[in-house]
């Protein structure tokens, strides 16, 4: 079964590298997320060095490096990998320099196209070896229907990623998932990606840094967890951003955390693993959970964070326990669990 794993610990000291994902984990949109700074500032002081991954393309790491700055996280620009530089290094793999790329995407995609030793063109008609296409709030169709034209005449298509969401202010709005959609449609052709949750730059962030033990901190299943079992790290879910702990105890094995955690406070602290009794209940420090005729039980053993964390746990054991002999879990038996994000 893939399920969670313990640590005697805190995280800070089991793992050299944290890969820490942004929007949902270190901030929301331009607000701080309560824990984050603290966290990450204990994590550093533990000696865990700190690389922020995002898939965002349009911005460049001196950017990111500010705004975490300015919101009490003080980052370099090293310690930012963007979308951007994924896809770079993706078209370096059958790229030689001096090779025409038509970028479709903000400043952050240019800088690191060129910085890869590319030529980056604005037309189909520079007769382009690839398209490089990421998020840019600028975006129109004209952009669009220049790539779209890149790729039907042969241009290799590489995508910075293919969220189909953004998380903005005022909601979710269409990610660059949902703008490349528009190009396969129209071309036929699926592209490449380089974002999350392919495990490009997790691999390449992990490289730069000479890390060996690595540890993923994401707010999503579908990107930063789904891309840490792909690239082989163990990782940790937050429950800040996007994906819940109802989410999390549905997961698929691609998709399952390791650790679970309310915030980025949980950096600093041991994780308990759930262990499984004779009678078929999952306990966690008394937090208990199992499956039964297909449906989740749940006993509390207190309130608070620790509580509801440990409740937490111990479902997401029982029901993937159950998933993975062949069972159906009724996804109406499962309640929201954890810590909701404000």
């Amino acid at each position: 079964m893939t399920g969670l794993i313990g640590s005697d610990v805190p995280l800070a000291e089991r793992y050299d590298l944290a890969l820490v994902d942004l929007d949902g984990v270190a901030y929301r949109g331009h607000d701080p997320i309560d824990g984050a700074s603290q966290g990450l500032a204990g994590a550093r002081a533990n000696g865990m060095r700190l690389v922020f991954i995002t898939n965002n393309a349009s911005r460049e790491p001196e950017s990111v490096a500010a705004q975490l700055s300015g919101l009490g996280i003080p980052t370099e620009p090293v310690e930012v990998m963007t979308a951007a530089q994924a896809a770079a290094g993706v078209l370096a793999t059958r790229l030689s320099p001096g090779a025409k790329v038509l970028v479709v995407g903000g400043a952050g995609l240019v800088t690191a196209v060129r910085a890869a030793g590319f030529v980056v063109v604005t037309s189909a008609d520079d007769k382009p070896d690839a398209v490089a296409q990421g998020f840019a709030p600028e975006l129109g169709w004209t952009q669009l229907a220049e790539a779209a034209y890149a790729v039907e005449r042969g241009a290799w298509h590489v995508a910075s990623n293919l969220d189909l969401s953004l998380p903005t202010a005022r909601g979710f709005a269409p990610g660059n998932g949902s703008l490349v959609a528009a190009v396969q449609a129209a071309t036929g052709v699926v592209p490449d990606s380089a974002g999350k949750p392919a495990p490009t730059m997790y691999r390449l962030a992990v490289e730069r840094a000479g890390s060996d033990r690595p540890l993923v901190v994401g707010d999503r299943l579908d990107t930063d967890l789904a891309g840490a079992r792909a690239a082989g790290y163990p990782g940790l879910h937050v429950l800040t951003g996007v994906s819940s702990g109802r989410d999390a105890v549905l997961a698929g094995a691609h998709e399952r955390p390791d650790y679970l955690g309310a915030d980025l406070m949980s950096l600093l602290v041991a994780h308990p693993v759930p262990e499984r009794g004779a009678d078929g209940w999952w306990a966690t420090r008394g937090a208990s959970a199992r499956v039964t005729d297909g449906r989740l039980e749940l006993a509390r053993s207190g309130e608070g964070v620790d509580a509801q964390m440990d409740l937490l746990r111990s479902a997401c054991m029982a029901a993937w326990e159950a998933v993975d002999a062949g069972l159906e879990l009724a996804a109406d038996s499962v309640p929201e669990l954890g810590v909701a994000a404000p």
